[in-house]
């Protein structure tokens, strides 16, 4: 089931022009990793896969955010060549079984704290977002399982957006995920 990917591809990340800026001129060696508990695929670093309009979009998205802790106030996409190494590829059906016992051992590991499972839930704007407590805590717990059973560790995790909304209320929609 492990593997590594075999082709590089070009991923584009939302920011702030100062940012990009700051990357492309060598004045900061890196992205910092995000580390919000509804972070969907868990802590890291976010690129969009060949899509620097939809990570433009994204950082265009976060300018009337008021409660973003790295406010973007000049939308900007930078560009990258990645290599996704190791990767934890969601849009591989193999990959399921990893998600699977990963949301086992957080609701184990839960219910031994005597603590709620964290839920996904609608951003406060009302519209489109979701916040991913429960992806995230997921996605993180297996790579902690990994670590601990001295598996090796994904380098990345690769997965498809999915936004669903009803014509008439714009509401998400939840797409049953398959981890129970």
């Amino acid at each position: 089931m492990d593997s590594n990917q075999p082709a590089l591809v070009l991923g584009f990340h939302g920011c702030d022009q100062a940012v990009a800026e700051d990357i492309l001129c060598g004045r900061c060696s890196h992205l910092n990793s995000s580390r919000n508990e509804y972070d969907w695929l868990g802590h890291g670093i976010y690129f969009w896969e060949n899509s620097p309009a939809r990570a433009l979009a994204y950082a265009q998205q976060q300018v009337s955010r008021k409660k973003r802790k790295n406010k973007i106030e000049h939308p900007a996409a930078l560009g990258a060549i990645l290599d996704l190494g190791h990767c934890l590829n969601l849009l591989d059906s193999q990959y399921v079984p990893v998600i699977q016992a990963g949301y086992q051992a957080l609701a184990h590991w839960m219910d031994e704290l005597d603590k709620p499972m964290p839920q996904n839930r609608p951003a406060a704007d009302g519209g489109a977002a979701l916040l991913r407590d429960l992806d995230c805590a997921v996605i993180n717990m297996v790579h902690a399982t990994r670590r601990e059973g001295g598996l090796l560790p994904f380098d990345s995790v690769r997965a498809a957006v999915s936004v669903l909304r009803t014509p008439s209320s714009a509401k998400r929609r939840e797409v049953n995920n398959g981890w129970t």
